[in-house]
């Protein structure tokens, strides 16, 4: 099967984009929060899915939340604690690139978590979640599915891509040689987490763009009617003529002539 070509992707991305433009009014205008996880394998695809979703939407109103190896002093907390604290307002939307589900991949399998941490965790997140959801936190959990040959070759795209480079961790190189444990922690963190309050949802991102539409339609579709009329701003006549920005003593750069 062919892949989706860009143009037919712009044209197809946009109108969505439109929606969630009219869903973030929605949440301002209703006070709901939302909360979007985007987990799956390196290389699947979730910076561009996320970048997608929150591109126009208000920088005010959406955080990206990409957290960093935890410190020794988050490592003492209890575990889903330093997610708590980014959860959103009234009126806002959080788009984890990658979340507390960590401790069931990556911590798992590259033994950062202990068996009994990891136990512990399956038999947690499930509370933790229907918490979210009884508090009237609209919860979406996504996972994207890529296949061994399509990681490969992205894995080498990465490689030889200098503006892409930095995104081939030494943790990714390991990832490579473990794609079967993956697989069976992923098992297990599906049997245990996939519940009636908080459902996962499986995307096949083996061609990332049409992953991204099929994703985004199918967050859009399960929100209620978004539709609140979009206010237009006054902008009377300017009185005067309209100034010119004025140059400071500070040299000012050349303009770049392509």
């Amino acid at each position: 099967m062919s892949k989706l070509k860009r143009k037919d992707y712009d044209t197809l991305l946009e109108p969505m984009q439109l929606e969630l433009v009219a869903m973030s009014r929605w949440l301002q205008h209703t006070g709901k929060r939302l909360v979007v996880l985007v987990e799956g394998r390196d290389t699947a695809g979730k910076g561009g899915t996320i970048d997608a979703i929150s591109e126009h939407v208000n920088p005010r109103q959406c955080r990206v939340v990409a957290l960093p190896k935890p410190n020794d002093r988050e490592q003492s907390q209890w575990y889903f604690q330093r997610y708590v604290t980014h959860l959103p307002a009234a009126g806002e939307m959080v788009l984890f690139d990658r979340s507390w589900y960590n401790r069931a991949g990556v911590e798992k399998v590259m033994g950062y978590a202990s068996d009994a941490q990891v136990k512990a965790f399956l038999q947690q997140a499930p509370v933790f979640e229907k918490q979210l959801v009884d508090d009237g936190i609209l919860l979406f959990k996504y996972w994207l599915c890529c296949d061994q040959d399509m990681q490969e070759k992205r894995f080498a795209e990465r490689r030889e891509d200098p503006l892409k480079g930095w995104k081939l961790s030494p943790i990714d190189l390991k990832a490579r040689e473990l794609y079967g444990d993956y697989t069976r922690a992923r098992e297990a963190m599906l049997k245990a987490t996939h519940t009636d309050a908080a459902p996962w949802t499986l995307v096949d991102f083996n061609d990332q763009k049409l992953g991204r539409l099929t994703l985004i339609r199918d967050l859009l579709d399960r929100l209620p009617d978004t539709h609140v009329d979009a206010p237009l701003a006054d902008l009377p006549a300017l009185a005067g003529k309209p100034a010119k920005e004025r140059y400071s003593v500070v040299k000012p750069i050349t303009p770049f002539k392509a």
